[in-house]
């Protein structure tokens, strides 16, 4: 039930604030943005704020901002249509009443002739067929009223298409984006909780009732030789102990500004490849600053960035396999490790997937947003959009590949945790 929680948390965070960063971008450049959803499917609960309806949907694998002009409006006056009106105290039209008019308080009632929703924002029609028509303006901010539920129109200065190429960009890469910014945030966060590994060969915490707690050391002890080897750093320390499983060697170890020599034991378990190696249960010592844990949530986010990068090329070559890649199952498991290693290692588990989140995001794949921001930078070459069905076409078929490649790598998962 912990990894269950873990996950709803780690994985509701990191769909949160990627969305959010599409939506505070969005609504910068002025697009309409109708709905800030987590998951997919029917809604499980929402509200209202402003002109968006926030809502949380029963499957929690993603989430999404919907902004007008990006899919098709649900709502077209057409000539012909009968729709009751509803104006403000200027004499504006604020509702459209499609049907149920019975159940507003209506001001008329007309019969459309034309309609421009968009751009001039009016409406012509007759109440009936003895009177003529009449022209009506429509507030930029009105609402469709169908079936009791409101809409609010979407004038084309409020579209997502309306925008330059730099501001439809921004709101797209936003996404992404804040993933990065949220994993930097997390490392850092993790930094001022556990503290900044140095590189000095000095005993950080150590694991109760491993070699180095029973040879007596102590948390602090710099280790200045082993066998009459001098240690430079952390990295030969460790280099030392990993090469000598089980065996007993002599630390040199300065406590307190006096020199002594202490027998340790090296513990002994398994290292790659099922080799054996040494270790002594001792973490690095570690220091706390603000500055320090700022300086090592970007290494740490810069590291993590270009280890994905890297395992991505190595698919891409045949270096790796598909097999490597894992889905939702794979998830799970992983979540369960680390839940169980404790907090430290799920924060540092979360900035990892969310590091993945924004990187999965940026490949220019369609249906993702690494997919839209090609298609933008074919329409600044181009100097003019693609057609909108046909890019919505393409969408289709790249969310149908996904869908396809989620299948296989699920299939791994469960030959991987089950069956392997």
């Amino acid at each position: 039930m912990n990894t269950v929680i873990a996950i709803i948390i780690i994985l509701g965070a990191l769909i949160f604030f990627h969305e959010l960063g599409h939506l505070l971008l969005a609504k910068r450049a002025g697009i309409l943005c109708r709905e800030f959803a987590i998951g997919f499917g029917p809604k499980v609960f929402a509200f209202k704020k402003g002109e968006t309806v926030y809502t949380i949907r029963l499957l929690p694998l993603g989430g999404f901002v919907r902004m007008a002009g990006e899919d098709p409006e649900g709502i077209e006056l057409k000539a012909g249509h009968r729709v009751g009106l509803i104006f403000n105290h200027a004499n504006e039209v604020e509702k459209i009443i499609v049907n149920h008019r019975d159940k507003y308080p209506v001001q008329k009632t007309i019969t459309i002739e034309k309609a421009d929703l968009e751009r001039d924002l009016y409406l012509t029609g007759f109440e009936n067929e003895d009177t003529g028509s009449s022209t009506y303006q429509v507030k930029e901010d009105a609402l469709f009223v169908a079936d009791h539920q409101e809409m609010q129109i979407a004038p084309y200065n409020r579209q997502f298409g309306s925008k330059t190429i730099m501001q439809r960009t921004l709101a797209i890469f936003a996404g992404p984006a804040m993933n990065f910014l949220l994993a930097f945030v997390i490392l850092v966060a993790f930094s001022l909780m556990q503290g900044i590994p140095t590189n000095e060969s000095r005993l950080g915490t150590l694991q109760e009732g491993a070699a180095a707690d029973k040879a007596g050391l102590l948390k602090g002890d710099k280790i200045i030789a082993v066998q009459g080897e001098k240690m430079d750093d952390w990295k030969e320390l460790v280099s030392v102990i990993q090469q000598n499983p089980g065996e007993k060697l002599m630390f040199t170890i300065n406590r307190g500004g006096e020199e002594r020599v202490v027998p340790v034991t090296l513990g002994t378990r398994k290292g790659p490849e099922d080799k054996n190696e040494g270790f002594i249960g001792a973490h690095p010592f570690t220091e706390s600053s603000f500055a320090g844990s700022l300086q090592y949530g970007a290494k740490q986010t810069w590291f993590m960035t270009t280890a994905i990068f890297t395992g991505l090329g190595q698919l891409v070559t045949g270096q790796h396999g598909i097999d490597q890649l894992s889905g939702p199952l794979g998830i799970y498991e992983y979540t369960d490790q680390a839940a169980k290693a404790g907090v430290y290692m799920l924060l540092q588990w979360a900035a990892i997937l969310s590091i993945n989140l924004g990187i999965f995001n940026l490949l220019p794949l369609p249906a993702l947003d690494g997919g839209r921001l090609l298609f933008l930078g074919v329409e600044a070459l181009r100097g003019k959009p693609i057609d909108p069905q046909k890019e919505g076409m393409v969408h289709f078929i790249g969310f149908a590949f996904l869908m396809l490649l989620m299948l296989v790598v699920t299939w791994n998962d469960i030959q991987k945790i089950f069956l392997g």
